[in-house]
């Protein structure tokens, strides 16, 4: 008898991403999707960061997005006409950031779904019930039911996953208004994140402006109370940027924006990733960007517990990325603070921030015009090793390759470090007479691969490493547990650790 599927609803990057990372596994998905065929269009989501390219690059589209995408290094914020400051990122292999569409993304994870004899994706197949029992879910829909081994609810801020599961959605909705238009047309602009504070075409509001492929430029207006594209003239908002140059409009919408974190992200065999498990002002890209990272922080472990791990292991689920999605929440609320004042002493601070900071340096540490993403760290999950070493918490900090840390990257023969991570562990040691005991201690715990640093030719300072140390990497690219030395017993701990085995 084959086994039951993972049932996913939700047609989306989170919900298709995660199906293909199952599929790594050999684990075979159904894909529900309520609409009757995929939207191609509106940019939507745009900005893809590194870390997460490297999840892309496991399901097969980050090489087509990299080639196709806008690489940008330089962020830059403006108060009217003057530049406050700018972030520049380091040119890598791997960029920093891209600017691509969401619907673009969505476009190659399906040619990638097609391709893959363990996804069936079906369209117009909309979730409206589940019955859950001790082997599995019973997913009920308007053409009949979908048995499997669990249910993922990536299904979008609406999410029927989530109602139909009970689970809670709290938080707020902001009453200001921006407008997102797409507009194709040819600029003298450099490929890089523009944000306007109070620009003269936009008094009093904020104006962001990205880069996108196909001379495609991506401009998000805060408007007034009301604004109604219908009835605005939008054609001279539009000019204010393009100035006499011709453009065309792609796509445009109006919405405003949603803080949100689910009261729980999973619940007996259901789960819910992406916009269905939360929703962040937009400004730092931290939404589809942390959706992705829900979907591989799942996916591993529903691979795991199907193969006999214990079921435990899907509440780390919920520990980790309702922390991250935590963080993201705390971190954009802040930026929302600072771009939509709700009190008048707010917007009075605001100003004299802003009016400050074109002569002194020192108040343009208070201006917020949007963390940008970053992964999460997992020091304080039940699946990491503790270790004694402290890592910043603040935004954008640089943070040590300790246990919870996503593993730096390196070029090693072959490729890079990181496209040897998952399906399974990697264990990385810095001797090579101890990669056989390494492999008999890990042994029947968790499909892992052992791995001597010497071979790959890399900088082992990159990890802080030892004459003996010991990395055990998950599959996730996060590390799990960092041994000074090596030791059969501490390692196979670890990795029992990480698999869900023992706790602390």
């Amino acid at each position: 008898m084959e086994p039951a599927p993972v049932v996913i609803a939700g047609a989306g990057p989170v919900g298709l991403a995660t199906a293909l990372l199952l599929a790594r596994w050999r684990v075979p998905t159904v894909v529900l999707e309520a609409a009757a065929r995929r939207d191609p269009t509106g940019s939507k989501a745009i900005c893809f960061q590194r870390d997460v390219l490297d999840i892309l690059d496991r399901v097969g589209v980050a090489a087509p997005m990299v080639a196709e995408g806008v690489t940008w290094t330089t962020g830059r914020t403006y108060f009217r006409d003057h530049e406050l400051f700018s972030v520049t990122f380091p040119r890598a292999e791997v960029p920093p950031w891209i600017n691509i569409s969401q619907a673009r993304v969505e476009e190659l994870l399906c040619a990638r779904v097609a391709a893959e004899p363990l996804v069936d994706l079906r369209y117009g197949s909309a979730v409206i019930g589940y019955r859950e029992d001790a082997d599995g879910v019973d997913v009920l829909t308007g053409d009949g039911p979908v048995r499997g081994s669990h249910l993922v609810g990536a299904d979008g801020p609406r999410s029927a996953v989530r109602r139909l599961a009970g689970i809670g959605f709290p938080g707020r909705s902001f009453a200001d208004l921006f407008l997102i238009c797409d507009i194709k047309a040819t600029l003298p602009f450099p490929s890089e994140r523009r944000f306007y504070f109070d620009p003269p075409w936009n008094p009093g509001r904020q104006v962001l402006v990205h880069q996108c492929p196909d001379s495609v430029w991506r401009i998000d207006w805060q408007v007034p109370p009301g604004f109604d594209p219908g009835t605005a003239d939008v054609d001279a908002m539009i000019r204010r940027i393009t100035g006499s140059l011709p453009y065309e409009i792609v796509w445009l919408t109006v919405y405003r924006f949603h803080s949100r974190v689910a009261a729980a992200f999973g619940r007996g065999r259901v789960f819910v990733a992406g916009d269905a498990a939360h929703l962040f002002a937009p400004f730092g890209a931290r939404g589809l960007n942390s959706g992705l990272q829900d979907a591989e922080n799942l996916a591993w472990k529903l691979a795991l517990v199907r193969r006999g791990a214990p079921a435990a292991l899907l509440d780390s689920y919920d520990v980790e990325r309702r922390a991250a999605a935590l963080v993201n929440l705390a971190v954009t609320g802040r930026t929302m603070e600072f771009l939509v004042p709700q009190s008048a002493e707010q917007w009075e601070w605001r100003r004299q921030v802003l009016e400050r900071a074109v002569r002194d340096p020192q108040a343009r540490r208070s201006i917020d015009s949007g963390k940008l993403a970053e992964p999460y760290w997992y020091v304080d999950s039940p699946l990491t090793t503790p270790s004694p070493v402290p890592v910043p918490a603040e935004p954008g900090a640089a943070r040590p390759p300790v246990p919870g840390v996503i593993c730096p990257d390196a070029r090693v023969p072959g490729g890079r470090l990181r496209q040897r991570f998952g399906p399974g562990f990697t264990v990385l040691v810095a001797r090579a007479d101890r990669v056989e005991p390494a492999a008999e201690a890990v042994a029947g715990v968790a499909p892992a691969e052992v791995v001597a640093l010497p071979g790959l030719g890399m900088d082992a300072g990159l990890l802080d490493a030892g004459a003996d140390s010991v990395h055990l990497v998950r599959p996730d690219g996060h590390l799990a547990a960092v041994l000074p030395a090596f030791s059969a017993a501490g390692l196979a701990a670890a990795l029992r650790r990480a698999t869900g085995h023992q706790r602390r």
